[in-house]
């Protein structure tokens, strides 16, 4: 099994690259056969794998320049399958952001990017889409080893859906315009979309670039600049994205990236006076303060893309076997690090027993391990807080009377490991079932009929996602329409697309991204009115 993943590893790299783009490419196909032939499953037990990539950018990226922040300080980021530091990074503070933020309104009021035509701006974003392509496993391992999810995970979907964002939005750059409007009277109306300004981004340690392309690419196919500033978990992989997209041609000042901390960097981001507009992903909590400081600042609008507890339903007449590997993708993917993971599996009562053995079953057969080694499916948590957060949740479960049918404990002795781990009998009151763990932990509740199952699933502050699993299209689209959430996938889960839109009802956010709906919010409106010399024309 270990040399069937190699290979297909290997030829989903080719690909992508190819020897005479990524100079690398060699050094990657051989590593990857290295390491090939060890056990996955216990890899978690065995000393880590040495990346094959080396750390060049930890300074801040302002005006097109790696520079140190103005304190002079840096923060560690560390390895999350050992505990160890990789690099140490540039803090960027409130000043840091002044300084960002200075440039980035420069490059917007006096620059060339929002006065570019169109077709230019969209020529280099497909440019850097070329080259994040080109450089695709070299930024893969840097992800890897910041956020510890599995290398094959990043290097063939994440940062080829990277790519296929930017590409998406490129296309669209010249394409966004304004309307003829009809009035009543002898004027000529006209409407104008044009960008909003300075946009200050926020992203999450779970998905860094992915996140990082929802939000960078429409905004500077609006023509905006931007100041982004990276979790600090996870700092490394937009450094290097940013300088590839200046390789790209993309003016100096219009992209700055600060690392830093929410309560110093974020929250000066959030309440300046001349950033126009703010992106923030994470965490509901995080996400009302975000709210509260651009609304006391200067009222500036702001997308929000929180948390959930997405109901993920299987109904009596669902085929069982592809329910169960979908539940048991929609939760454990990402190491269930993920906003919209299916974490509260309903299964109808019926068919709940077999379901429950089932995905027991799957649970155990899920190889947990080093993320860099093939075939491995599982990677640690982010950090140690996340890692005893989830522990605390599993214990609370087992309290609180839910039965552990698998895991539960910490795998291995090094990094920030856990068992895959499902609970049944799980009750609607339970902490398990009604807080975003965002770890691997499958909640298991059973129900009897489809107006329980809709109040029980809608009974949530959150409402970003939900699963539906049935034969049936009246019950598909009574549930499609009855559940309060962002996004319904019937009999599939976390079907992802630069065109599909995303974001929650309730407290899972505000505003959507990608597709065509990620546009509007980087966008203003403006209202142009004419009167005509001879009303006889109309």
């Amino acid at each position: 099994m270990q040399q069937i993943m190699a290979t297909r590893v290997l030829s989903s790299l080719r690909s992508v690259s190819s020897p005479s783009a990524s100079p690398s490419i060699g050094l990657y196909c051989r590593w990857i056969r290295s390491i090939s032939g060890i056990s996955a499953s216990s890899a978690a037990e065995t000393e880590p794998v040495t990346p094959p990539v080396q750390i060049d950018h930890t300074q801040l990226l302002i005006d097109g320049n790696f520079v140190d922040a103005a304190s002079g300080k840096t923060f560690p980021t560390f390895d999350p399958r050992t505990g160890e530091v990789i690099a140490n990074v540039a803090e960027g503070d409130s000043e840091d952001v002044d300084r960002a933020v200075f440039v980035a309104r420069q490059a917007f009021d006096e620059g060339p990017w929002p006065k570019m035509t169109a077709y230019e701006r969209s020529r280099i974003l497909f440019r850097f889409a070329d080259l994040l392509e080109k450089h695709n496993d070299e930024v893969a391992a840097i992800e890897t080893w910041d956020s510890g999810k599995p290398y094959e995970q990043a290097a063939n979907h994440e940062i080829p859906m990277v790519a296929r964002v930017f590409r998406y939005y490129a296309g669209w750059a010249d394409k966004i315009h304004g309307l003829t409007v009809p009035a009543d009277g002898p004027h000529h109306v006209q409407t104008l979309h044009e960008p909003i300004g300075v946009t200050g981004q926020i992203v999450p340690w779970n998905f860094p670039l992915l996140i990082y392309s929802w939000k960078v690419a429409p905004a500077l196919a609006c023509g905006n600049t931007v100041v982004l500033k990276t979790a600090e978990q996870t700092p490394l992989s937009a450094l290097i994205v940013s300088k590839l997209l200046l390789e790209a041609g993309l003016p100096p000042g219009v992209l700055n990236i600060i690392s830093g901390f929410g309560p110093t960097a974020g929250a000066a981001l959030c309440s300046h006076m001349n950033v126009d507009k703010i992106a923030f992903t994470g965490s509901t909590g995080t996400g009302k303060i975000v709210l509260g400081l651009s609304a006391q600042s200067n009222l500036k609008p702001v997308t929000l893309e929180l948390g959930g507890k997405s109901p993920f339903i299987v109904c009596r007449d669902a085929d069982i076997d592809v329910a169960v590997e979908a539940a048991h993708s929609a939760l454990f993917f990402n190491q269930g690090q993920c906003c919209c993971a299916g974490s509260r599996t309903f299964v109808h009562e019926s068919i709940y027993d077999e379901f429950v053995e089932k995905s027991k079953a799957r649970a155990l057969k899920r190889v947990v391990g080093d993320p860099f080694r093939s075939g491995v499916d599982q990677g640690p948590q982010i950090d140690s807080v996340q890692f005893e957060k989830i522990l605390k949740y599993i214990r609370s479960g087992i309290e609180n009377g839910a039965k552990l049918e698998s895991g539960g404990e910490r795998f291995g002795s090094k990094g920030y490991y856990i068992q895959p781990t499902v609970f049944s009998n799980v009750q609607d009151n339970m902490l398990i079932a009604r807080d975003e763990i965002f770890g691997p932990v499958q909640t298991i509740l059973k129900f009897r009929d489809i107006e329980e199952v809709i109040h029980r699933a809608n009974s949530t502050s959150y409402g970003l996602a939900a699963g539906v699993f049935t034969k049936s299209i009246d019950t598909a689209n009574t549930l499609m329409r009855a559940l309060r959430v962002g996004t319904v996938w019937i009999n599939c889960y976390d079907v992802f697309d630069a065109a599909i839109p995303f974001g929650g009802y309730k407290m899972s956010g505000q505003g959507r991204v990608r597709g065509v709906y990620g546009l509007s919010s980087y966008l203003q409106v403006k209202a142009a009115v004419t009167p005509l010399r001879n009303p006889a024309w109309l």
